[in-house]
């Protein structure tokens, strides 16, 4: 009888263990892109303001949930406003513009994922007193002086 006690608490807690081993397997699929970048200013990023320094983020599904999870010296959860799968860089970045003399994200190149993920920006409008400064550039100017008012953040991908 002893024996037929233990011999079910063996099993319960076995199957226990398969099952929290098939949990944590089957959390790391579900990671469908990662990474990490290094933000060298305070950037806003939909609603969360992150200060300049080192992230990881971590996007669950890449078909549905457009949420990046991001960690570093600020936790926060991003959502992407909407998707492009046609302007699609070479190369991971983020593309920040300058509103209102804050540094905003505004898109995100994920060309592992054949997706460029768009952000909710403030506009002019919505900049109260502060005015939307955007450059003006004569025609004659060289390309790297008309894009004075946008930057590209490298992000390096761990892969889906």
């Amino acid at each position: 009888m002893n024996w037929a006690r233990h011999l079910k608490l063996f099993t319960k807690v076995g199957v226990a263990a398969l099952a929290l081993g098939a949990l944590a397997t089957s959390g790391n699929a579900q990671n469908a892109y990662q990474g990490k970048f290094t933000l060298p200013f305070e950037t806003h990023w939909g609603t969360a303001t992150l200060p300049a320094g080192d992230y990881t983020f971590v996007m669950s599904s890449a078909r549905f949930d457009y949420r990046l999870v991001i960690q570093g010296p600020v936790n926060a959860i991003i959502m992407a406003a909407t998707t492009d799968d046609r302007a699609v860089a070479d190369h991971a970045q983020l593309n920040v513009v300058n509103i209102a003399d804050v540094q905003t994200v505004q898109t995100f190149d994920a060309p592992e994922l054949g997706k460029t993920f768009v952000y909710f920006t403030p506009t002019q409008k919505h900049a109260g007193h502060k005015e939307a400064h955007q450059k003006t550039v004569p025609q004659t100017a060289p390309a790297t002086q008309a894009s004075e008012n946008r930057t590209s953040i490298a992000v390096y991908a761990a892969g889906r």
